[in-house]
């Protein structure tokens, strides 16, 4: 537990400094909107080029990997699909109890990994983002499309904002270059590398920030029920998934710590703009972030 603890305290610690700084509003208020652009649009993306691209991914059990994720995040959005009327949300409420449950904050992630195995983490991490971020953005965006809170908001707005997801272009980007033994040659490497080391201690600062306390006095039964999902079924069945299919330790606990981690702080950006309850939305985020701190280790010292 202790060596689990010094991974991952650290990364707490950073987005701790982010909640301080926003709590503050420092530098100023205009300030973290162009920083999480940044990093969502360059430093990131850079991050899994860089990783992707010179990876040795055959070490990587690919296949067993996506059968214990992508399974575990389908069948609890069918679940809450169908406990839909039971849970007694409302339309734009649904949409932000589903994010809640089945996104997952991707610097958190591959930090965690990174943390507690070196390379062999991120890059085992990587493959985990590659797999987990088409499927969940395409559910994320059915769940709004069914749920009908689109409003103005067109349908194919929505798939080309998709499409155009910086993380799902440079998961592409990186593969490639990897598959034609391209790579990064040259002065390439060293440059995207550098930009890359930057993504996740300013991601996680960026988490702090995007966090809202006051959204905490939102307790209700569409928080109980995407917290349940988040931070305990989904670790629970993701785990035992992982022993029924012999994951090596590495794969196995990148497994775990993404299907324990908090929801994507960007849910909130699009519970706003395709009709979602952003309050609710906001207190889910801060609230798993939140929890996710005594969870993780939890979860990942059951596991090892």
């Amino acid at each position: 537990m202790e060596s689990i603890s010094g991974a991952l305290g650290p990364l707490f610690l950073l987005i701790l400094l982010g909640a301080a700084l926003g709590f503050k509003r420092w530098p100023s208020d205009t300030f973290w909107p162009h920083m999480e652009r940044l990093i969502y649009f360059v430093l990131f993306p850079a991050m899994l080029v860089s990783t992707l691209a010179t990876a040795d991914v055959s070490q990587v059990p690919v296949g067993r990997l996506a059968l214990v994720l992508l399974s575990a995040i389908a069948l609890f959005g069918f679940l809450l699909w169908r406990l839909r009327g039971w849970l007694r949300l409302s339309p734009a409420e649904f949409t932000s109890v589903f994010q809640g449950a089945v996104r997952f904050n991707t610097y958190v992630g591959v930090a965690g990994a990174a943390a507690l195995h070196g390379s062999a983490g991120a890059t085992t991490a990587a493959v985990a983002v590659a797999l987990m971020v088409p499927v969940v953005n395409v559910m994320c965006v059915a769940s709004f499309v069914a749920a009908g809170t689109l409003g103005n908001t067109s349908i194919g707005k929505s798939m080309m904002a998709l499409i155009k997801n910086p993380l799902i272009l440079a998961c592409l980007l990186g593969i490639s270059l990897n598959l034609s033994g391209v790579g990064l040659p040259g002065w390439r490497q060293n440059t995207v590398e550098l930009l890359g080391r930057a993504a996740l201690p300013l991601g996680l600062v960026a988490v702090g920030v995007a966090l809202r306390p006051a959204a905490l006095l939102r307790v209700d039964r569409g928080v109980m029920a995407t917290n349940s999902v988040k931070l305990v079924l989904m670790p629970a069945l993701v785990l035992g998934l992982a022993w029924l299919l012999g994951l090596d330790v590495v794969s196995r606990d990148v497994a775990l710590l993404f299907a324990a981690l908090p929801t994507a702080t960007s849910a909130y950006i699009l519970a706003r703009q395709l009709g979602g309850d952003a309050e609710l939305m906001a207190a889910i985020i801060t609230g798993q972030t939140l929890l996710a701190m005594l969870t993780l280790p939890f979860w990942l010292q059951l596991g090892g």
